[in-house]
């Protein structure tokens, strides 16, 4: 019986490459998403892997969210929180509005999907828990405080997280994505853009493939004595 994947933020940009990796590897995929349905309905015609809408900073919609996939599909074994939204500015121009939609949706979704399926994976002797962080939350960016900090918190929650499931069966790592070619980098400014690429030393930016084939070798059954891990996947431009 295919393993269920449960992928939030899953029907654009990186989420979707890892969804579809995911579908492609045998794996029975849900992807979550929370604000634009047209690209949901797209993403599920296209791929047809099905996307249920809910918001994953919100703790008993999560809850709801997820004993209806396990009711509908069964018990998640692999949970990849890749959600996340971007509100960036300066500390001295920040409202808290900013601050906290970003730290409630990057770092406490990780809290409220994580707690809704550990009991039932420590149960079962088997779990992959893979957490998106960034670049941002390992070297900082002018900005974005609110981002790096959700980010960093990620890193630290995947360590720790990482320590109480290891002998249950559980791994959860964490990647470091770099800047990546999705729809919210392609938006930054031609000129600002070309300055990022020149700091990576490969010379390009990443491909939300690349992303998705990290995720691959981090859920495998066979991936049982890696946990705790961040890998970083930045073309060399942080090495941490």
């Amino acid at each position: 019986m295919s393993r269920v994947a449960l992928v939030t933020g899953g029907t654009r940009g990186i989420g979707e490459a890892i969804c579809t990796a995911l579908h492609d590897a045998g794996y029975k995929v849900i992807a979550n998403y929370c604000g634009n349905d047209e690209a949901a309905q797209a993403f599920t015609k296209k791929t047809s892997i099905p996307s249920l809408k809910f918001d994953v900073s919100d703790h008993e919609a999560t809850q709801e969210a997820i004993n209806h996939i396990e009711s509908d599909y069964g018990p998640i074994d692999i949970l990849v929180n890749n959600a996340g939204i971007t509100r960036d500015g300066t500390m001295h121009r920040m409202d808290f509005e900013q601050w906290n939609a970003v730290i409630q949706t990057n770092l406490g979704s990780c809290f409220n999907t994580s707690r809704c399926v550990i009991e039932g994976m420590r149960s079962r002797g088997f779990g992959r828990i893979v957490n998106v962080g960034s670049i941002n939350g390992q070297a900082g960016q002018y900005g974005q405080v609110n981002y790096a900090a959700a980010k960093s918190g990620i890193h630290g929650f995947t360590k720790a997280l990482a320590q109480e499931g290891a002998g249950k069966g559980i791994t959860v790592n964490a990647i470091a994505p770099g800047y990546v070619d999705t729809e919210m980098v392609r938006a930054v400014p031609e000129e600002v853009l070309q300055k990022i690429i020149a700091r990576i030393p490969v010379g390009r930016l990443g491909k939300p493939e690349d992303i998705a084939r990290t995720v691959l070798f981090l859920v495998d059954d066979n991936a049982a004595f890696i946990t705790g891990s961040t890998l970083s996947v930045n073309g060399g431009q942080h090495m941490y």
